[in-house]
């Protein structure tokens, strides 16, 4: 049977957060059967591939984010035999199965730095990065955590600091050491035997640090949205030069590469946090031997109107050149972006216009469960919190619980079905209306309109393959052509409340027009858009 090699570019990722989708054995935790339960729902949206956050062994300090255990689930989620299940399952439907990869960090209970913390001269003693005090004790440099405070944390036994880039409890590795560098590839390997199509890496901009243990510069333009870091937080005063993005880095991805070109049809898609993220994408998606695609955070902050859009879209256009951008509004670490992106009050038509622009960009796509049923950013209280980003940052930044909270599956059930017990996260009672038991009733509810509009694009050469081009328009709107081959669309979004009427390329006839969410009125050379209006053409 003939390999899709490129079967990504242009890919629509559905992201499952397996502890909030589907709990299938009663403990209030959704796990692997949950996410297999429900393949039928996740197929009819009309998707090409489920990334999976981490199930790994763990902690969950950081909820699986401190992987101690590479190679098997953590008992919470199943089993391995589990998750070969849920790929024998994905597969049936032809749905890919791209897991995250937490490579730069580990979880302080992994065996290996059991091992490196016991003495200074055990066989992985420098598998971590170990430093020693300045002469007053305090840490070797300025570096700062992303959860807040110093990124070094001492170790009474070996009487030395060890960085972590994130919690104390997630001590980073020592990409240096060539050791670890092929202990990792391995480590991805045993995951590509079991059958997987890709890998979502974690903050893969993080594994390689400065030698030289420089001090960061400060930070003269703080700019919020780097990596999901807001202005409460000292991390962003800083320019991280040193303590990330390390030109060594570069190497490392493309043994990566190598290593999935040995598995045709499978593929990358990294996470860049970074002071400079635009560049990194373009760096780290070059020449087709590094990471398939990558995504940045510029699409996840606060910010939302047309110009910032356009600048941010043209501007990764530009900077990548030959790299192949993966867009997402949402995930488990950013307030929903029916919320974030919202005047404070709820639009189904604003999400709509929302999903139109993601999914008729160039690139591939990432939604976040609950990003098709338009859910609202849940509200907590802080007894509720389980986040470590949130309490420690509560209450001007409230963490990313909100976003966490369990799926909404039928309004009528006790947790809105998502389990038979106390859930680890309560329900929000505003996502209840929102269920998918609801929405499945109603042909205009978000949910039908994200399945088809899924299914209509996949029919779309040139949205799945095509380059794009703006044209200039009024402020509050995105006018913009995807062409491929003799193929021409012309895409006008309207993002604003207001009526929109201008001047456009004569268009040959409208499309689209099965789809009831299009409702531009073209005429001659000119579009009349209503409040959050979206329409598309044939050119």
């Amino acid at each position: 049977m003939q390999v899709d090699r490129d079967w990504w570019r242009g890919a629509v990722i559905y992201q499952v957060y397996p502890r909030s989708f589907f709990d299938s054995n009663g403990d209030g935790i959704g796990d692997l059967p949950g996410v297999t339960a429900k393949m039928d729902y996740i197929a009819s949206l009309n998707v090409d591939a489920v990334w999976l956050s981490p199930f790994f062994t763990s902690p969950m300090k950081d909820f699986g984010y401190d992987v101690s255990d590479y190679r098997n689930v953590d008992p919470i989620f199943g089993t391995l035999e589990d998750f070969d299940q849920l790929i024998a399952e994905a597969h049936k439907r032809g749905i890919k199965i791209i897991i995250d990869q937490v490579l730069s960090h580990t979880s302080d209970q992994h065996a290996w730095f059991v091992e490196s913390r016991s003495s200074r001269n055990n066989p992985k003693a420098d598998w971590y990065v170990w430093a020693e005090p300045k002469p007053d004790g305090t840490p070797p440099n300025n570096w700062l955590s992303v959860f807040g405070g110093s990124a070094w944390a001492w170790d009474s036994r070996r009487r030395q600091y060890y960085l972590h880039n994130f919690l104390t409890s997630q001590p980073d590795l020592n990409f240096h050491h060539p050791e670890v560098v092929n202990q990792t590839l391995s480590d991805v390997e045993f995951w590509l035997k079991r059958g997987v199509d890709g890998f979502r890496l974690d903050a893969i901009n993080f594994c390689y640090h400065d030698k030289k243990l420089r001090n960061n510069p400060p930070n003269e333009e703080i700019a919020e949205g780097s990596i999901g870091v807001r202005k409460e937080n000292p991390y962003a005063y800083q320019s991280h030069r040193h303590d990330k993005t390390q030109p060594e880095n570069l190497a490392f991805l493309q043994k990566i590469r190598a290593l999935l070109d040995k598995y045709p049809g499978t593929t990358t898609v990294g996470e860049i946090g970074d002071d400079n993220s635009l560049d990194t994408m373009a760096a780290y998606t070059a020449n087709g031997d590094k990471l398939h695609m990558a995504y940045s955070f510029d699409f996840l902050t606060e910010q939302c109107n047309a110009n910032f859009l356009r600048t941010t879209i043209e501007t990764i256009e530009t900077k990548l050149n030959d790299g192949w951008p993966c867009w997402a509004i949402g995930n488990h670490d950013v307030s929903r972006v029916a919320t974030r992106w919202s005047d404070g009050s709820y639009s189904r038509e604003r999400n709509l216009v929302y999903m139109v622009m993601l999914l008729t960009l160039r690139g591939s796509v990432c939604i976040y469960q609950g990003e098709e049923l338009g859910l609202e950013e849940a509200e907590l209280a802080y007894e509720d919190l389980v986040d470590p980003y949130g309490i420690a940052f509560w209450p001007e930044y409230k963490g990313r619980d909100g976003c966490r909270t369990p799926m909404p599956w039928n309004m009528e059930d006790n947790n809105a079905g998502f389990s038979e017990s106390t859930p680890w996260l309560p329900v929000f009672k505003g996502h209840l209306a929102a269920a998918v038991s609801a929405q499945e009733q109603d042909p205009e509810s978000m949910l039908n309109a994200y399945r088809s509009f899924l299914a209509w694009r996949r029919q779309q050469e040139v949205l799945l393959k095509g380059e794009i081009e703006f044209h200039k328009s009024n402020k509050s709107t995105l006018l913009f052509e995807r062409s491929y081959g003799n193929k021409r669309m012309l895409i006008a979004l309207n993002i604003s409340d207001k009526t929109v009427s201008m001047k456009v390329p004569a268009i040959s006839e409208a499309a689209g027009e099965e789809l009831s969410i299009v409702n531009a009125d073209w005429s001659g050379s000119k579009v009349e858009l209503p409040p959050y209006g979206i329409g598309l053409a044939w050119l």
